[in-house]
């Protein structure tokens, strides 16, 4: 059995893991653009799917993002955060979410505060990110169930990509900032 590589001490050669669950893309490509806005900024970032995680113990800083099906984190996300949630917690987490909330028009803009706070209240909880983004993704007509798309048209919601790419930029920068700065101290990996 191989053990995984430990991970680095210097700041300059800080490994991120960019974790994601999704299902039509949009979750994956926010991440890839996280984790190359990271890498811009001399910040080493693995994309990876959350089911295709070996080990944990390579990374130093964690951003794990998941779509949002039916006000949740898809089952594979929430399995991978509540697995290792320990070591997440200790290193440093940023987490996202992908749903809908810019396809959302009048009288609906107020469920997104209340969407994003019961998706990720209990997340929050328990690995007290150092950050959290609700980002909105695209959605086709093909992407939901017959009851689906008539809810989505009950309520109004407009199809397309609602992605927000500079928002995504400029959190990750950020998230690259404080890597960079050193202000996340990644614990011994021996404990």
């Amino acid at each position: 059995m191989t053990t995984a590589p430990e991970p680095s001490r210097q700041r300059d050669a800080v490994r991120v893991l960019v974790a994601y669950a999704g299902v039509h893309g949009s979750t994956r490509s926010i991440a890839e653009r996280i984790a190359a806005r990271l890498e811009e900024q001399g910040v080493q970032a693995d994309v990876r799917p959350v089911d295709a995680v070996d080990d944990l113990r390579a990374y130093d800083v964690f951003v794990v993002g998941s779509a949002v099906h039916d006000m949740a984190w898809l089952p594979e996300a929430l399995t991978f955060v509540h697995r290792g949630a320990e070591l997440l917690v200790r290193r440093g987490v940023w987490i996202f979410s992908v749903g809908m909330p810019a396809a959302l028009r009048g009288p609906w803009k107020a469920l997104v505060a209340k969407e994003e706070d019961h998706v990720v209240g209990g997340l929050i909880d328990e690995l007290h990110p150092r950050g959290h983004r609700l980002f909105s993704g695209a959605i086709q007509p093909e992407h939901l169930s017959r009851t689906g798309r008539m809810k989505f048209q009950a309520m109004g919601l407009r199809y397309g990509d609602h992605r927000d790419w500079p928002a995504v930029d400029a959190w990750a920068r950020e998230i690259g900032r404080d890597v960079a700065e050193g202000s996340v101290d990644a614990d011994d990996a021996s404990t």
